[in-house]
Formats: structure tokens, C-alpha cells, sequence
């Protein structure tokens, strides 16, 4: 078996592109990955054509070993860019391992420890601006069957504007929720590199009555240090990791004790190749993985293969704003029971993009950011 062609496909899905690759081989096999970085997509879809070239020809044999060859074809190597693009590629040559096998791709990593995958609503109650609507939110979290949801209980103008206030209304927006979702519910607060460590222990002290999950990327995610003085200096887990693209990136955090959840997206971090390592490293130190999934079908079924496979997996993110278009885009919807995702057990990754339906959302450039300058003082 060779590998005869590499084509990339991309959309405008609600707020962002989704790209895919697929890899084709002459005995008609394809394998299927994603590659959906946010803004710089053409980016990663001009690396993916340079990297195509190292692969055509090439048996599909062995991703690590195509991993490991096209994670040196230059001596430039990394950045999110080329990261994107080698993870597309290496989710779409462990997919075609796995139909060339006819087993599923978790069972290429190790086998399963679970089938059924705890999962997280996320970017939940957005625009709950109001006690009554978190409230109201939180129980809609949990009538969908969901025991944990992800939100933003404050936004970059409020903290830039008056701290003091927003951070109120914050903790009186997750007290709400807290009433609303019940006593055992996990309500993660997604802070989106938001505060500084000053700010974040005042939202540590003030949320702590209401048991937050984690708090997820309080400040920027390059020093490592600083994020293991703030984890020393609140009680709330934090979890991060989604930005970081590869094992070496990760080494400082886990040696300094700067987080207890790492969050490694498969899309970005080199694919399950690497990621793999990355959750091997993490369990070194006890730290669980709760997989950053923001991109579309195949993005969902390669973190699901992954959750399955790995020890230390925690719990599974779920864009739930999404997933109605996500199952719609795919061609095999995930099944969702009882707070869990049934992993895919067909060959492969289980599932495809629907190219037909996807016709339909023709790719457009990504809007300008509106957030600009820091928070910190």
C-alpha cells in the first residue's frame, strides 16, 4: 500500500474554520484528520502541501515513524503552524492504520480502558448576564444529561473597566449556577488568560464557597513559573495546556507543579503521537488529562480514541453550542449517555466529514480579534 494523494478541505462553521486532510492510498483506503487552528488556517493548510511530499510514495505504515520523519524534515520545527499540520496528518495515518487493520485507533494505542467517556458542556451560559438566567442555564446543563459545564463568568471589559465590580458579579453569576446545577456538579470557569495572579486569588477567595472545578488558563500560559506561584497561592485546580505543542513545552509546567488538569489538544500538539507522550508525562506526575476540543467531527472522535486510551484520562470537553452542527457535519453522530460520549466502534476513527452537508458552509476569513492590550496592574 502507498500513499497517493493528500487533499485538505475547509469551512466557516459558526465562529471559526474547520479544516480537514485526508490521505489516500491505491488500494482505495483513506485515513481522515483535522487540523482547525483558529486564524492561521491557510497557514496550516500551505505546511500541509510541504509536507505532503515526504509522505506520497511512502507506505502508511507506522505513524509514529511518519511522525518522527516529518517532525524533522526541517530544521525550523514546531510553532502552532507546523504543529496543526503535523497533527492533521498524523490524526489521518493512525485513521488509516485502523481501517487498514479493521480495529478502532484506541486499540492501536493500548486498548481501551473505557468506552464511555465523561463529558463536559462548554462555552455554557453564554450570555447569562443575570442570576435568574445562570440559574436557568445550570439546570439546562444538567436536564441535557451533563453533570459538568464550562463558563465565563466575567469578560475582558468588565475586569479592564471596574475589577472590583465584575468580580462580584461573577461570584453572584456562579452562586446562581451553583443553586441551579445542585451540590455534585463540576462548573469549571474558563478565564481565558483574563486576570492576573492578583486578581485571580481575589476570584479564588470569593468563588471558593461554590466549589469551582478548575480554573482554566487564569493568566497567560508561557511562564510556567508564574502559573506554579499562582497554583501554590489558590486552592482551585488549574488546568492548561490547550496552547502548549509538544512534551517539551509541558516539561516545566509538570516539574514545577503549575497546574493539577493538563488540557493538550490533539490538534495543535502534534496529533495523537505526541500528545500520547504528553499524557505519559502528565501521569509521571499524577496530573489527569482533560482534552482542549474545540474543532469539528474528527477533532471529537480523535480525542474520544485518545480519552480511551490513556490512564489519567479525566473528562472530556464538549463545544455544546455546537454539537447539533458537529453531529450533523459528521458522518456518524457521537452517541451521548448518561453524561457520557460512547466512543465510535468501527474501524479507524469511526467517523468522516460530511462533505455534502459541509458544502454548504464555504470557508471565509477569520474575523479580526476585537480584544486588544493586558490586564495586568
Amino acid at each position: 500500500m502507498k500513499i497517493t494523494r493528500i487533499d485538505t478541505f475547509k469551512y466557516w462553521v459558526d465562529w471559526c474554520n474547520w479544516l480537514f486532510v485526508r490521505v489516500a492510498t491505491d488500494e482505495g483506503i483513506v485515513g481522515w484528520g483535522e487540523g482547525s487552528l483558529h486564524g492561521a488556517l491557510e497557514s496550516v493548510e500551505t505546511a500541509i502541501r510541504e509536507f505532503a511530499p515526504h509522505l506520497i510514495g511512502e507506505d502508511p505504515a507506522g505513524p509514529e515513524r511518519h511522525w518522527q520523519r516529518l517532525y524533522n524534515a526541517w530544521r525550523w520545527r514546531g510553532g502552532a503552524v507546523f504543529q496543526t499540520a503535523l497533527a492533521a496528518l498524523d490524526i489521518a495515518l493512525w485513521d488509516l492504520e485502523g481501517r487498514r487493520l479493521g480495529v478502532p485507533v484506541a486499540r492501536l494505542l493500548g486498548g481501551m480502558q473505557r468506552t464511555h467517556l465523561r463529558g463536559y458542556a462548554s462555552h455554557w451560559l453564554h450570555g447569562a448576564d443575570t442570576p435568574e438566567k445562570a440559574n436557568a442555564g445550570a439546570k439546562e446543563a444538567i436536564r441535557r444529561g451533563f453533570r459538568a459545564f464550562k463558563c465565563r463568568p466575567f469578560s475582558y471589559e468588565g475586569l479592564r473597566d471596574d475589577e472590583a465590580g465584575e468580580l462580584r458579579k461573577a461570584t453572584a453569576l456562579i452562586e446562581a449556577a451553583r443553586d441551579g446545577a445542585g451540590p455534585d456538579a463540576e462548573i469549571f470557569i474558563e478565564c481565558s488568560e483574563f486576570l492576573s495572579p492578583r486578581s485571580a486569588v481575589l476570584l479564588d477567595r470569593t468563588l471558593a464557597p461554590y466549589r469551582p472545578g478548575w480554573f482554566e488558563e487564569p493568566i497567560p500560559f508561557e511562564n510556567a513559573a508564574a502559573m506554579a506561584t499562582l497554583q501554590r497561592d489558590i486552592a482551585t485546580p488549574i488546568a492548561t495546556g490547550e496552547r502548549l505543542l509538544s512534551r517539551f513545552e509541558y516539561r516545566e509546567l509538570l516539574e514545577k507543579s503549575g497546574c493539577r488538569i493538563v488540557q493538550p489538544d490533539l490538534m495543535h500538539a502534534g496529533g495523537f503521537t505526541e500528545v500520547r507522550r504528553i499524557a505519559t508525562l502528565a501521569d509521571t506526575y499524577y496530573v489527569p488529562v482533560a482534552p482542549h476540543n474545540p474543532g469539528g467531527p474528527i477533532c471529537m472522535a480523535a480525542a474520544m480514541h485518545l480519552a480511551a486510551a490513556v490512564p489519567n484520562f479525566f473528562i472530556l470537553e464538549q463545544m455544546e453550542p455546537q454539537r447539533e452542527l458537529r453531529d450533523r457535519a459528521s458522518t456518524t453522530p457521537i452517541r451521548f449517555e448518561n453524561g457520557a460520549f460512547v466512543l465510535p466502534d468501527g474501524p479507524g476513527l469511526g467517523v468522516e466529514p460530511d462533505l455534502d452537508f459541509l458544502g454548504e458552509h464555504a470557508y471565509r476569513p477569520q474575523p479580526r480579534a476585537e480584544r486588544s492590550g493586558s490586564l495586568y496592574r
